[in-house]
C-alpha cells in the first residue's frame, strides 16, 4: 500500500467507486480507495438496484438520466456486466392532484430532452397487466427506468478506476483523519497512515463516523427499508416466455415500486411506520448483515399492494430483504467541499445510489478538478444546509422525508417536521398577529398574515392557493400606503479591512461602491457562471456591509474563506443584523417620524447608505427596495429588533402600515421584472443571459473572477435571454421549468412567476433565442399540461418615479 497520494477516498460503495472513476476519467490517476471490508459493504450490496430519471429538481434529473446512459459505457469499458434491465417504468396517479405534478414533471422533461410522456389507464395496463388500474387516472411513463445487479455494477466501476490507475486498498479501516498546516490530510489507518491532497468521504452509512474524525458533522441519517422477492408468478412467467419483460412500476398512493425479479416480482415499500437506524452511530462491526425481517411496519403497506397488484396475494415469499440506508433531510445527497475544512469533500447521503452515483461521482471529479461543476448543483451541494443543523433537526426531518417520498409535492407545500427551530425575536409578535408560517433555511419566515377568523394554513396546491385573497390585501397596502417586511432572511456579511475594496472588486464584477453609497452586483465563478447576487454597501474606506440570499451562507462563505487575500475580515453577520423594509408611498414619512435625521429625497438618494438613530437603536439605513416602491432597509442588532419594530409599527399606524411576507413580496417583484435567487439567477446562467451584466464593471481595472468568459460574452451575446410574459393563465400560473413553445417547438423554459395582484396579470420570466425576444411576441407556455397564450413583455408592468426621486 502506498502512503502517499493525491486523492484518498474512504468507502468502497457505488458512489465511492463513481468517484474513483470520474477522478481517473477526467485526468487525476493518482487515487486511492480505502474500504474497511469488501467492496459494496454497507447499503450498495442489498440494494433493490432500481433506476429511474424522475426527480423535482431538474438538475437532480440530468444527472439520474447521466448515470443511466453511463452503464453501457462502463460495460463496453470493463467487458463487465452491469446486469441491466432497461424495462421502462410508469408513476401511477389515482388523485387529480398527483397527476398535477406528473403533468408538471413531464412539461420539465419536454426542454430537458427527456422521452417520457402521460399514459392513461388502458395503456398502463397493455404495458402492466398486473396493475389493477381502477381508479387510476393516468400515469407518467419513462423508457429508461430499468434495474441493473448493484454488485456487478459497483465492480464495474471498481475495474474502470483500476484501469485509469486509481488503487483500491481493501480490509484496511481508517481510524483518524487529520488535517495538516497547508491544508492535506493524514488519513490514519489500521495498516498505515497515507498522506493525501484530497480526502473524499463516500464512507455511506458511516460517513457521520467518518465526518467525525475530521471534526465536523454531515446532516445524514440511516433508515430502515424493507422489500420482499416473491416466488415465480404465472403472469411473470408467460411475460418472459413471449420475450418481454414486465415494466417498473410506482404506486405513490401505496407508497410502493414494484418490478420483476427473474420470474417473479420484487417490491419495496416507504411506509409510514418507518424507523430509524443507528440513531447514536454506526457500529463498525456492521458490513454484511441484514436487519431482522419486520412486516407489523408494513402491514398496511402490503395490504394496499394487494390490491393495486393482486398476483401478490397469490405469490409465495421467496425473501425478504431489509437492510439500511442513509437519507439527508430533504432526501437529495450532500457532495462537494466541506465548509470549514481545506480539501475535504463529501460524497454522502446518496440514497438513490444507483440512480444518481454517476452523476454525483462526475459533478465532485470536476469540481475536485476543475473547480466548479459543469451544471448547478445546488440542490446537492453539502453546504446547502448551515452549521446550525445537529442531529436533533437532523433526524425527524429524515423520517418526514422517508414518509413523503412518494407524496406529491406541492411548489407551495411547507413541511412541518422538526419546526419551529430556528426563529427571531419577531416569532411570537408575528405569531400573535396571524402569521402563516414558512421555513428557510430552518428560519421561520412569514409567507402571510391571516386574519381573524381566516385559516392559517395555506392549502399545497399545483394551483392558486386560499393566500390569494391575504397576499392580494398585502400587496394593496404596499402599494397604496406603507408596508414593513422583516429582514432576517438576507444573508449578511460585514468585510473590514485595510484591503476590502481591493478584495471586494476581485471577488465582485460589479462597482464597489463609495462610502455612503450601494451598489448591485453579481459574484461569478472562475467559468463566468452566477454564483451571487449581491448589494454591496460602503459604510466607509474600510467597512461593507454585503447582502444576499439567506440560504446561500455556508456556500457564500465557503468562496469568500477560499479567496481571502490581504487584511481583509469576511464575518456572517446573518443572524447578528436584522431589521425591516419598509416600502410604499408613505416609507419616508414614516421613517422620518422615527428618527432625528433628514431623509429627505435630496438629502437621502436612490442608491444611498448612512448611520443613523432610528428608534432607540443605532441603524444601517439604506434606500432601496424589492418591491419596486420607494423603500428603505433597516439593520440594526438582532437584540434590538423589537425596539424597531416597535417605533416603526407604532408611528406607522398613521400612515396605514400593512404587515407583509413573502407572498406578497414575491408578487410585488413581479411588477418590475425583478429576479430572484435560484431562479432567475443561479450557477447554470451566466450575466448576459440573465441580464446582470448591466451591472458589471467592465471599465474597472481589475481582473475580476470571471471577467474572461463576461468579456467573451460582451463581445458575442449569448443565444438564450431572460424575457419576460403576462400570460392568459386560468387558475395556475407559472412556478418554474414550464416549457415554452414557439412555432410548434419547444423553444424555451420558464424560471418563475406568479400572479400579480396590483396590475391583476399571471407574469412569468423565461429563457428564449435571443433573436426572437420582441415586443409582444406571442408564445404558449405549457402549464400542467394546458398551452397557455403569453406574450413577451419589454418594459415593466408598473414604475412609481418616487422610488428613485
Amino acid at each position: 500500500m502506498k502512503t502517499t497520494t493525491r486523492v484518498c477516498i474512504i468507502g468502497g460503495g457505488v458512489v465511492g467507486c463513481s468517484v474513483a472513476y470520474h477522478l481517473t476519467k477526467l485526468g487525476w490517476s493518482d487515487v486511492m480507495l480505502l474500504e474497511r471490508s469488501e467492496l459494496t459493504s454497507g447499503s450498495t450490496w442489498h440494494a433493490a438496484g432500481g433506476f429511474h430519471t424522475l426527480n423535482g429538481d431538474t438538475n437532480m434529473a440530468a444527472l439520474q438520466g447521466y448515470t443511466i446512459r453511463l452503464y453501457r459505457e462502463l460495460e463496453a469499458l470493463t467487458g463487465m456486466s452491469c446486469g441491466l434491465h432497461h424495462v421502462g417504468g410508469v408513476t401511477l396517479a389515482d388523485t387529480p392532484e398527483r397527476l398535477d405534478m406528473l403533468k408538471a414533471e413531464r412539461a420539465k422533461h419536454r426542454y430537458m430532452g427527456m422521452d417520457t410522456e402521460i399514459i392513461g389507464p388502458d395503456e398502463i395496463k397493455k404495458l402492466s397487466p398486473i396493475t389493477n388500474v381502477d381508479g387510476v387516472l393516468g400515469g407518467l411513463y419513462d423508457p429508461l427506468d430499468g434495474h441493473l445487479d448493484p454488485s456487478g455494477t459497483t465492480h464495474a466501476y471498481a475495474r474502470a478506476a483500476k484501469m485509469g490507475g486509481a488503487e483500491i486498498v481493501l480490509h484496511t479501516k481508517v481510524i483518524a483523519t487529520t488535517p495538516r498546516a497547508d491544508g492535506t490530510w493524514n488519513v490514519v489507518t489500521d495498516k498505515g497512515t497515507i498522506h493525501a491532497e484530497h480526502l473524499v468521504n463516500a464512507a455511506g452509512l458511516w460517513a457521520r463516523e467518518v465526518a467525525a474524525m475530521a471534526g465536523c458533522y454531515l446532516p445524514l441519517h440511516p433508515m430502515e427499508h424493507q422489500y420482499i422477492v416473491t416466488d415465480e408468478v404465472p403472469e411473470i412467467m408467460a411475460m418472459l416466455d413471449a420475450g418481454g419483460e414486465h415494466p417498473h412500476v410506482m404506486d405513490p398512493s401505496g407508497e410502493s415500486y414494484l418490478r420483476q425479479e427473474g420470474r417473479g416480482l420484487c417490491i419495496g415499500f416507504y411506509e409510514q411506520k418507518c424507523r430509524p437506524w443507528a440513531v447514536n452511530g454506526t457500529s463498525w462491526d456492521f458490513g454484511h448483515e441484514l436487519l431482522a425481517d419486520d412486516f407489523d411496519k408494513i402491514e398496511e403497506s402490503i395490504a394496499f399492494a394487494y390490491k393495486r397488484f393482486p398476483v401478490l396475494e397469490r405469490a409465495g415469499v421467496k425473501s425478504v430483504i431489509h437492510g439500511p440506508f442513509t437519507f439527508a433531510p430533504d432526501g437529495n445527497p450532500l457532495v462537494g467541499p466541506v465548509p470549514g475544512l481545506r480539501n475535504y469533500w463529501s460524497a454522502c447521503g446518496v440514497m438513490a445510489g444507483f440512480s444518481q452515483g454517476g452523476g454525483v461521482g462526475l459533478m465532485l471529479a470536476q469540481w475536485m478538478i476543475a473547480g466548479e461543476a459543469e451544471r448547478d448543483v445546488s440542490a446537492m451541494d453539502v453546504a446547502r444546509f448551515g452549521r446550525w443543523i445537529g442531529p436533533g433537526y437532523t433526524l425527524p426531518k429524515v423520517i418526514e422525508n422517508y414518509q413523503t417520498r412518494f407524496s406529491v409535492v406541492y411548489p407551495n407545500q411547507e413541511l412541518p417536521a422538526a419546526r419551529p427551530h430556528r426563529t427571531t425575536p419577531m416569532y411570537d409578535t408575528f405569531d400573535a398577529m396571524g402569521a402563516v408560517w414558512g421555513a428557510q433555511y430552518g428560519l421561520e419566515v412569514v409567507n402571510y398574515f391571516a386574519q381573524p377568523g381566516e385559516v392559517r394554513y395555506e392549502t399545497p396546491s399545483f394551483r392558486r392557493s386560499n393566500a390569494w385573497e391575504a397576499t392580494a390585501r398585502e400587496v394593496m397596502g404596499v402599494r397604496q400606503a406603507v408596508g414593513i417586511n422583516e429582514l432576517q432572511n438576507f444573508g449578511k456579511y460585514a468585510v473590514t479591512g485595510r484591503d476590502a475594496r481591493a478584495w471586494l472588486d476581485r471577488i465582485m464584477a460589479g462597482r464597489i461602491p463609495a462610502p455612503g453609497r450601494l451598489s448591485l452586483t453579481p459574484m461569478l465563478s472562475e467559468k463566468g457562471k452566477i454564483i451571487g447576487d449581491f448589494t454591496v454597501s460602503c459604510l466607509s474606506d474600510t467597512e461593507f456591509q454585503l447582502t444576499a440570499s439567506y440560504g446561500a451562507q455556508d456556500m457564500h462563505m465557503r468562496w469568500f474563506d477560499t479567496h481571502l487575500a490581504g487584511d481583509v475580515q469576511v464575518v456572517n453577520v446573518s443572524d447578528r443584523r436584522t431589521g425591516f423594509q419598509i416600502a410604499g408611498p408613505r416609507a419616508r414619512d414614516l421613517l422620518a417620524a422615527v428618527t432625528s435625521a433628514d431623509v429627505s429625497a435630496e438629502a437621502f438618494r436612490f442608491m444611498d447608505v448612512k448611520r443613523m438613530v432610528v428608534g432607540l437603536s443605532d441603524a444601517i439605513v439604506q434606500r432601496v427596495s424589492y418591491t419596486g416602491d420607494l423603500g428603505f432597509e433597516i439593520f440594526v442588532d438582532a437584540l434590538e429588533q423589537r425596539a424597531l419594530w416597535q417605533a416603526l409599527w407604532d408611528k406607522g399606524q398613521a400612515f396605514g402600515i400593512t404587515a407583509f411576507g413573502m407572498r406578497a413580496m414575491m408578487s410585488l417583484r413581479l411588477d418590475r421584472f425583478f429576479g430572484s435567487w435560484m431562479r432567475e439567477f443561479s450557477p447554470d446562467y451566466t450575466a448576459a443571459e440573465t441580464g446582470l451584466d448591466r451591472f458589471i464593471q467592465f471599465k474597472k481595472n481589475t481582473d475580476f473572477i470571471g471577467r474572461s468568459l463576461a468579456e467573451a460574452e460582451r463581445a458575442s451575446p449569448p443565444a438564450r435571454k431572460l424575457a419576460h410574459f403576462v400570460v392568459d393563465a386560468a387558475d395556475a400560473d407559472v412556478v418554474a421549468y414550464e416549457p415554452i413553445w414557439l412555432d410548434g417547438a419547444v423553444v424555451g423554459f420558464c424560471t418563475s412567476g406568479g400572479y400579480s395582484h396590483w396590475t391583476g396579470q399571471s407574469v412569468a420570466t423565461g429563457f428564449l433565442p435571443a433573436d426572437r425576444i420582441t415586443e409582444g411576441l406571442e408564445v404558449e407556455i405549457e402549464i400542467l399540461g394546458e398551452m397557455r397564450k403569453a406574450r413577451v413583455v419589454t418594459a415593466p408592468l408598473w414604475d412609481d418615479p418616487r422610488m428613485r426621486a
